[in-house]
């Protein structure tokens, strides 16, 4: 039976994770396959209200407040997540590297803390494959700046954004089969591109039904 993938998006502010996403479901609605996309924080009407609260300018919580908000947004999402897995693909824009990046190497939250919920939450919800953007200060400050509105997130300092984008960069490394890191210092159409071909081969069997390949299980 063929495996519908869960494909995810992470990477810090002004890294390009959202762009990619967006093209990668065009791609998939340009191919007449299913799929559905969610972002996180939000996602669903209860989801998208936390995520509100979270990137307020004037919100103030504590990291573990931080925490236990973005999990409850997850959480919020675990009924459409398991209703779907596997059984179309599943497109997340941020997802629990994120939790652990931002707020275990950003801000110092307990990492058994974050796990131990996490697996609570997502019982065996696995992700099958992540894209992770990184993008140097220079880009990332550049991208901000072109930006309407920027929310809570958008404002920490270099640093803080340097601790997060090292914490990706380890979990990447621990498990290189399931992720490619996009540097998005590079052209944008190369990148999209080199996100495409790798979407191709993630979901070759439904672009190919005949050819048993990828996510056979």
């Amino acid at each position: 039976m063929y495996k519908k993938p869960v494909i995810v998006f992470e990477g810090i502010e002004g890294s390009g994770k959202s762009h990619h996403i967006l093209n990668a479901s065009k791609f998939l609605k340009k191919n007449k396959i299913d799929f559905i996309r969610l972002r996180e924080p939000g996602g669903n009407r209860n989801s998208e209200q936390i995520r509100k609260l979270i990137l307020n300018k004037k919100s103030n919580f504590n990291k573990n407040t931080d925490l236990l908000l973005y999990l409850a947004a997850r959480s919020e999402n675990i009924q459409l997540l398991k209703k779907y897995y596997k059984k179309k693909i599943i497109l997340i824009d941020r997802f629990t590297d994120s939790t652990i990046a931002y707020q275990h190497y950003g801000f110092g939250v307990n990492l058994k803390l974050i796990n131990f919920i996490n697996n609570f939450l997502l019982s065996d919800f696995k992700v099958d494959y992540t894209f992770l953007n990184t993008v140097n200060k220079k880009n990332m400050i550049k991208r901000l700046n072109l930006r309407k509105s920027l929310n809570r997130y958008d404002k920490f300092d270099n640093i803080f954004y340097e601790k997060v984008q090292k914490g990706f960069l380890k979990l990447a490394r621990k498990n290189k089969k399931k992720y490619t890191i996009i540097n998005s210092n590079l052209d944008i159409n190369f990148n999209r591109d080199k996100v495409i071909q790798i979407i191709k081969r993630l979901v070759w069997i439904q672009l190919n039904p005949l050819t048993k390949k990828n996510f056979l299980v």
